[in-house]
């Protein structure tokens, strides 16, 4: 039997009654954890947030207090911001909007003990363009939060002010690399910029030293200042602590967000237990799992894990296994495919979301990924010309590691990982 859900994120998510206002998030113990945070020294948060291992959410998987680490408010005479990054347009990916929808003082709450630990007076949600009814929540809760002094001028009479943003995107992918979202909310085209120099914790927001942040990152900020860090890093496995919101859709039965320990059940017993098993009686073929730029798993493939050769049903749900195996848990997007899948209409389908959302800074990114959209959409079409699959993987080999930032490797994995994993169907195509 799969690990049940142990909901920390998600606790009062979906309970009868529970709304999404300040009222209701007092009655269930809200800003218990700001009061406590407000009375404690600053480096003990920044130093119980690095006990508890807590890992991005947002994708790359870095560790929070490394990252808060990098900052040293007593060596800077410059502002110093923090970015709650709520761009979420990874596609397969949704589950920061729940948050959003559903629990926004979770976020405000853990945001807020965040920037006090890092000396943090100015802050911003930024969120995506599509979201236009979270940003109406975020501004509400941001307002009754005001109302009761948890923001602004002297936070519950510590002597601490804060004054946190909305600001809306434009619905731009690029928008959720970090230094493209600083350049948006400047105001410019969010062209990605090179790092170094411009490294957020040096050089960010209006050349101050700024810490980007996940939705699902920033609310487990305040569990951990409720639980304490050594707690907090018992939960999960060494190096994969805390929960993960996981988010599957897709050919499933149930698909839905989940929150289960990290590395606390398998790829298979999430699809065949948890999310009750493919539907309509069809057969498991493909899983993307960690949202749409992660490289796919083919079902019957076999990987090397710990000296162990094993299935794609024996994965374990956390960071460090899916990058052993040669893909990424990335945000928590699990995608899965049934047998009636064409895999080339589906990274046709891919290629076009992401030649559509290229920044066109870089010019291996701009033209390539044009380039292998019309190739891919050509071979779903059936026009196809004899090299089409060659050329189609030379074109994706060219882009990744070739741009400024990691954009290029999303657009350019899927089409490797397509072709590696389902070569046969490509060059069906061609025959």
């Amino acid at each position: 039997m799969p690990a049940t859900q142990r909901r920390i994120l998600f606790k009062h998510i979906d309970e009868a009654g529970y709304t999404n206002d300040l009222a209701c998030y007092l009655k269930n113990g809200g800003y218990a954890e700001l009061r406590r945070a407000l009375t404690l020294e600053p480096q003990f948060i920044k130093d119980e947030v690095k006990q508890s291992q807590l890992r991005g959410r947002g994708g790359a998987g870095f560790s929070c207090g490394v990252k808060w680490g990098f900052i040293d408010a007593k060596k800077t005479a410059r502002p110093i911001y923090l970015i709650c990054n709520a761009d979420e347009s990874e596609p397969g990916t949704f589950k920061d909007r729940q948050i959003i929808h559903q629990d926004p003082h979770q976020l405000i709450e853990g945001m807020t003990i965040a920037c006090f630990a890092n000396s943090v007076h100015l802050a911003y949600i930024y969120i995506r363009g599509e979201f236009p009814e979270g940003a109406r929540i975020l501004e509400r809760a941001i307002s009754e939060a005001k109302a009761k002094n948890f923001l602004g001028k002297n936070i519950l009479g510590a002597g601490y002010d804060l004054e946190i943003y909305v600001h809306r995107g434009a619905g731009a992918y690029i928008c959720g690399e970090e230094t493209g979202l600083i350049e948006s909310i400047e105001g410019k085209r969010p062209y990605p910029r090179i790092k170094p120099p411009y490294f957020p914790a040096v050089l960010g927001l209006y050349q101050c030293p700024t810490i980007v942040n996940n939705v699902e990152t920033l609310c487990n900020v305040k569990h951990i200042v409720s639980m304490g860090g050594e707690a907090y890093a018992k939960i999960g496995t060494p190096n994969n602590t805390g929960t993960r919101l996981i988010g599957v859709s897709g050919d499933v039965q149930r698909p839905g967000c989940y929150e289960f320990e990290c590395g606390a059940l398998t790829l298979g017993e999430l699809i065949y237990e948890v999310c009750g098993g493919i539907r309509n009686g069809n057969k498991l073929k493909a899983v993307i799992p960690g949202g749409s730029s992660s490289k796919i798993l083919r079902a019957d493939a076999r990987f090397k894990l710990r000296d162990k050769e094993i299935g794609i049903s024996d994965i374990p749900l956390d960071f460090d296994s899916f990058a052993a195996i040669g893909t990424m848990s990335g945000s928590g997007g699990v995608i899965v495919m049934d047998d009636t899948r064409d895999m080339v209409d589906c990274l046709a389908n891919l290629s076009e979301f992401y030649a559509h959302e290229s920044c066109g800074q870089c010019t291996p990114c701009r033209e390539g990924s044009q380039w292998m959209k019309k190739i891919i959409h050509r071979m779903s079409s059936g026009v196809v010309r004899q090299e089409d699959t060659a050329l189609l993987k030379s074109v994706a080999d060219n882009i990744a590691g070739r741009t400024i930032c990691a954009f290029g490797e999303a657009c350019a994995w899927p089409v490797q990982s397509f072709i590696a994993a389902f070569r046969e169907e490509f060059e069906a195509k061609v025959r």
